[in-house]
């Protein structure tokens, strides 16, 4: 009985967001106006593209692998055509309030509108880049699938495309089909535009409404299992050699270390975003081996389930060399290790997560499904 309600409420629960999913705008339609913020600290409207022969608005958004795939090719695009007044804009729609942490495994940074700014200058993006998440006023008008999602408007702006950019999502391969390019060419040509519009492939987009997944996601790790086992220096010193397959990231702390407890939230959300992307994370509590539970509800209370250890001994010295004979020995101490023992990543003191975070992502053993 309870499995037969679990189905319905699942079909229940996706019928309902199936149902929410706005309509595509369709070809011949006028372009939407709109007012949404730019990580440039402009506002932009349709109006503020009044002088484009074409205007391209482009729905993509930072922790999408395929949208990252075509980030390239979108200032590819923005530079081949500038010259022939044509417009180039994109829109990120997704609420990051429905993204799950485990969904950000493929990227270094979330989808806010703080960290759109951050992929807009670590990528150089040449158009502009607004904000939508919030209100999904402008999206839900548009009514994209996924992202990367393309809208094609000719001078009159009524809707002459919508669909992919190209059929080959790595860039490091040629496409059969230049879908958008064709089109921007037959409408400056006064041509009509003969595939008008193509299915489209990347990740849904994160209405508001799917947060409830996220409260899903977060009753599932909180089942998770945390146990916190001894370990002593011959043990740490293994550690560190990561005969694994996984990229291993190390914590030493303790429960009476005011930044240690501070900054461990930031390590469980790194643990949600990449474990499934090889990438474990291990914590060493430093505390006296008297206070092993006392380190273990805070652990609990954490939601720490990936391995965690204690120090078995009393002489911590033994575990600052085990650990890094660099380490001064003040806590908190973070070390990044690649399998076969290689260092590439030693911090003592409160870590900064989002440099933490494109350390791990920009590692060979994590990165971008397609590098650029």
């Amino acid at each position: 009985m309870k499995k037969l309600l679990l189905i319905f409420f699942t079909l229940f629960i996706s019928s309902a967001f199936a149902a929410d999913e706005p309509k595509t705008l369709p070809i011949g339609s006028a372009a939407p106006d709109f007012s949404l913020p730019g990580v440039d600290g402009k506002t932009y409207t349709l109006e503020s593209f009044k002088n484009a022969k074409v205007l391209v608005i482009i729905f993509m958004c930072n922790h999408c692998p395929t949208s990252q795939a075509y980030e390239g090719r979108v200032k590819k695009l923005t530079i081949d055509y500038a010259s022939k007044g044509v417009s180039v804009v994109a829109i990120n729609p997704n609420n990051p309030s429905s993204l799950r942490l485990d969904e950000l495994g493929y990227s270094d940074v979330g989808d806010s509108f703080d960290e759109m700014k951050i992929r807009a200058k670590d990528k150089s993006f040449n158009f502009p880049y607004l904000y939508d998440g919030t209100t999904e006023v402008t999206s839900r008008k548009f009514g994209p699938v996924c992202t990367p999602h393309v809208f094609i408007f000719d001078k009159d702006r009524k809707l002459r495309y919508e669909g992919r950019v190209d059929d080959t999502e790595n860039p490091a391969k040629t496409p059969h089909s230049l879908d958008a390019r064709n089109a921007i060419d037959a409408i400056l040509d006064g041509k009509p535009v003969l595939v008008t519009d193509t299915k489209v492939f990347g990740c849904s987009i994160k209405w508001a409404e799917k947060s409830v997944w996220i409260e899903k996601a977060k009753v599932q790790w909180a089942k998770e299992p945390v146990n916190l086992d001894s370990i002593d220096d011959k043990g740490i010193k293994e550690l560190l050699k990561n005969t694994s397959d996984k990229l291993r990231l190390i914590n030493v702390w303790a429960t009476w270390c005011g930044p240690c407890v501070e900054e461990f939230p930031e390590f469980v959300t790194m643990n949600h975003m990449y474990r499934d992307r090889g990438f474990e994370f291990v914590s060493i509590s430093a505390d006296d081996p008297s206070r092993k539970g006392q380190a273990l509800k805070f652990l609990q209370r954490e939601e720490a389930s990936g391995p965690n250890y204690i120090f078995t001994t009393d002489d911590k010295y033994k575990l600052i060399e085990a650990v890094d004979p660099k380490w001064e020995g003040a806590l908190p101490y973070t070390i990044l290790v690649e399998p076969g023992g290689k260092v590439v990543y030693a911090h003592q003191g409160i870590i900064d997560p989002e440099e933490l975070k494109k350390i791990i992502f920009n590692d060979p053993m994590i990165g971008r499904i397609y590098k650029e």
